[in-house]
């Protein structure tokens, strides 16, 4: 039977201790860090032609080759992936801006971006075997393995803070998952994940502890590269709390630099955008640090901002400073006021995560840190109607 993908194998994060892409797994274990999936690009760059993906059915799955399942009838799919790259006309003449984009991700299924990391987590899960997955989740990325779980007639286990929004709670059940609402943040859902998968075998799906939620993620950046003509952007103004979605992006780059598929070597600068009510990666950004110190008493209405400390810290900064990028904060009126801005001026009804990328280009145009004519993508992560009674 041929193979979809041209995975290769896996790759810990920091010391580079290769693993085997065909049985389960789940972290370094000899470092404790995320591992990466390995394409054979050589063979990709020599038998896939770029321009010929366009043509087939739309989705992230037409990317196949660069995705880690390996038979068809293991993708597990909900129509995910090739939402629109939005030009900010309104908002770019205020800014001055004459190349401002919103890549409009609350278009996908269940409302976020969470659907594309999920889709690819859960048919790679299906392809090895596993029957019971456990995820810790401030709301969007719990609703979404319960869809795919759904779909894919697997059990879902969700561990969600009580503070998370009503509809990421109601959509988790009505899709056949358990969950269990906890006092605390992410961190202390993820506790309860992690000790239900040592004493009960379920898989855990937390944010970069397996390694393929990455990879759906990583296809933001193929969609963009296409969006732009093989081009990439000159910045990416990403909200930012697990950072998978950074990671995986930056990942895209590079393969897409070693492909030859780009039509230029300059690669964007990736601003990572937190809540300053939980703002470890600008903090650790700002004092030079490899690592993020635990946020004390995480606070923000951005419920997917809200991470004290992400497991793949050492890649985000890592990956921030390759792109000669920064990190930055807002705050929680300050994002109220750009969702507002991104409704009234663009029709767009973004999440709060979403609306804190405009908040922080805002600040950034105020410094003088952005040429009029850089090509500019925000992203929302999310649709904002998944936050009305929260």
């Amino acid at each position: 039977m041929k193979r979809l993908s041209y995975i290769k194998d896996l790759s810990c994060s920091v010391c580079g201790k290769l693993y085997s892409a065909d049985k389960i797994q789940t972290i370094c274990p000899e470092c404790e860090t995320p591992l990466m999936a390995n394409y054979d690009l050589l063979s990709i760059k020599n038998q896939l032609d770029r321009d010929s993906v366009r043509c087939r059915p739309k989705g992230m799955w037409r990317w196949a080759e660069l995705l880690p399942v390996s038979h068809q009838e293991n993708i597990i799919s909900l129509g995910e992936g090739d939402t629109p790259l939005l030009r900010l006309n309104h908002l770019g003449r205020e800014l001055r801006l004459t190349n401002l984009y919103l890549k409009e991700e609350g278009l996908n299924p269940t409302g976020s971006f969470k659907a594309r990391g999920l889709s690819a987590a859960v048919s790679k899960a299906k392809e090895l075997g596993i029957y019971k997955m456990v995820i810790p989740s401030a709301g969007n990325a719990g609703g979404a393995l319960a869809a795919y779980a759904a779909r894919a007639k697997i059990d879902a286990l969700i561990y969600m803070p009580k503070s998370s929004p009503s509809s990421n709670i109601m959509e988790s059940m009505i899709t056949g998952a358990t969950v269990e609402l906890v006092d605390g943040l992410i961190d202390t859902a993820g506790k309860y994940a992690g000790e239900k998968a040592n004493s009960e075998g379920w898989f855990n799906m937390s944010t970069f502890r397996e390694p393929y939620r990455v990879e759906g993620k990583k296809i933001m950046g193929y969609e963009i590269a296409e969006s732009l003509g093989w081009k990439l952007p000159d910045l990416i103004i990403y909200p930012t709390g697990g950072g998978t979605g950074l990671v995986g992006m930056w990942k895209a780059f590079i393969e897409l630099d070693k492909l030859g598929w780009l039509d230029t070597k300059i690669k964007p600068k990736m601003i990572a955008v937190q809540a300053e009510g939980c703002a470890p990666v600008v903090e650790a950004f700002n004092a030079g640090k490899k690592t993020c110190d635990f946020w004390e008493n995480a606070h923000t209405l951005a419920t997917g901002l809200c991470v004290p400390k992400s497991f793949a810290d050492q890649i985000i900064l890592k990956y921030i400073r390759e792109s000669n990028g920064t990190a930055i904060s807002v705050s929680d009126d300050e994002i109220i006021q750009s969702q507002r801005q991104l409704a009234r001026r663009e029709g767009i009804f973004s999440c709060p995560e979403g609306a804190a990328t405009l908040a922080a280009l805002d600040k950034l145009v105020k410094r003088g840190a952005i040429h009029p004519e850089e090509t500019i993508i925000l992203f929302n992560t999310g649709s904002g109607l998944k936050y009305i009674n929260s």
